[in-house]
């Protein structure tokens, strides 16, 4: 274990990170030591980066969250992995107070075992980097509005639901997931990524920016003779439409939304219809509990069967370390159908 590891170091707000050493950290009774070897960009880094939001309560600190690599060392009360187990985690500091020890742009990162799952065999290192904030995320979604993970609908029971902003990297996995409890799920996304969203479980895709997307949507509903009354809005401006698109599918039915945005002041509404944002529990020992089913859960059992899958197309950006603010200048400049991935081999 070296003493020291190299960084990608925010040293304050608005940036740039800029390379540096850090002491490598033993792991706590519940932490696991990874030696990083891809990372995959998300939002919230750029944010982070350039207006410390989410909060930065530490500065110089270490951002980012998705991590795939090598366990180096494992905490007193882990026996889930071991050293050398090939891992995908998710490493951030957002919930262990800002330790700069969590966070995932530097060579070594500490990750709470609940979070820690093994990388099948069959994936490279940036395949298993895309996974943890954005498998977090969708899976949350459903727990938010009340659906358990461990849901499994049939077709008998006709359940549909909407995801509103399918083909970024959390809407394919809001896909997979929804698939996984046994819904039927009706999405939007650019037209050149709706083959991607049915390959990965959409029954049926539209595109968004059409005028009529709603009545589309409302009649494809009707027609297949569906119950829709859950959401995910995954992107902005994703609400008043969905709520429309409920307005028309719910019936009597108690509808529910779960918007991964924040929400905004003075958001549009619907009878009967709880609209609830997307964040796990602030309590710690519930937000574990429900990070190990996420993790150890949903996403290793659907790894293990094949069922779910990396998504949506990886962009590998070189540079390493180094490479890490041009890479987020490119993820903040847009990027569609696809996640930013930084390998550090």
């Amino acid at each position: 274990m070296p003493g020291q590891h190299e960084a990608a170091i925010l040293p304050q707000q608005g940036g740039p990170l800029s390379l540096g050493k850090r002491a490598t950290p033993d792991p706590g009774p519940n932490d696991v030591l990874i030696e990083v070897k891809a990372v995959a960009l998300n939002p919230c880094d750029h944010f982070q980066r350039d207006y410390g939001m989410p909060p930065v309560p530490i500065y110089p600190t270490i951002i980012g969250c998705d991590t795939a690599g090598v366990v180096a060392k494992v905490g007193s009360n882990v026996t889930s992995t071991g050293p050398g187990s090939r891992v995908i985690a998710f490493a951030s500091s957002f919930y262990q107070n800002g330790s700069p020890d969590h966070g995932s742009f530097q060579k070594y990162t500490l990750a709470q075992s609940e979070g820690v799952i093994p990388l099948p065999d069959n994936l490279t290192f940036e395949q298993g980097a895309v996974f943890p904030l954005a498998v977090l995320t969708a899976c949350t979604a459903w727990t938010t509005i009340g659906i358990p993970l461990d849901t499994k609908y049939t077709p008998a029971d006709k359940q549909a639901v909407l995801i509103w902003g399918a083909s970024s990297s959390v809407g394919t996995f809001a896909v997979q997931s929804a698939k996984s409890l046994g819904f039927t799920v009706y999405a939007t996304a650019s037209p050149k990524h709706h083959d991607l969203v049915k390959k990965l479980g959409a029954h049926a895709v539209f595109d968004y920016r059409a005028s009529d997307v709603v009545s589309q949507i409302v009649s494809a509903v009707k027609n297949d003779g569906l119950k829709l009354h859950a959401a995910h809005c995954v992107v902005d401006g994703a609400l008043q439409p969905t709520l429309d698109i409920l307005r028309e599918t719910k019936g009597d039915a108690h509808a529910m939304v779960a918007h991964s945005p924040l929400l905004p002041e003075g958001h549009p509404t619907l009878e009967n219809t709880q609209i609830t944002f997307n964040l796990p529990s602030m309590d710690e020992a519930a937000r574990n509990k429900h990070i190990s089913k996420v993790f150890n859960g949903w996403l290793k059992t659907g790894l293990q069967s094949g069922e779910v899958i990396p998504s949506p197309t990886i962009q590998i950006e070189d540079g390493g370390l180094c490479g890490i603010n041009a890479a987020l200048d490119k993820l903040k400049n847009g990027v569609s159908g696809t996640k930013i991935v930084v390998p550090l081999l």
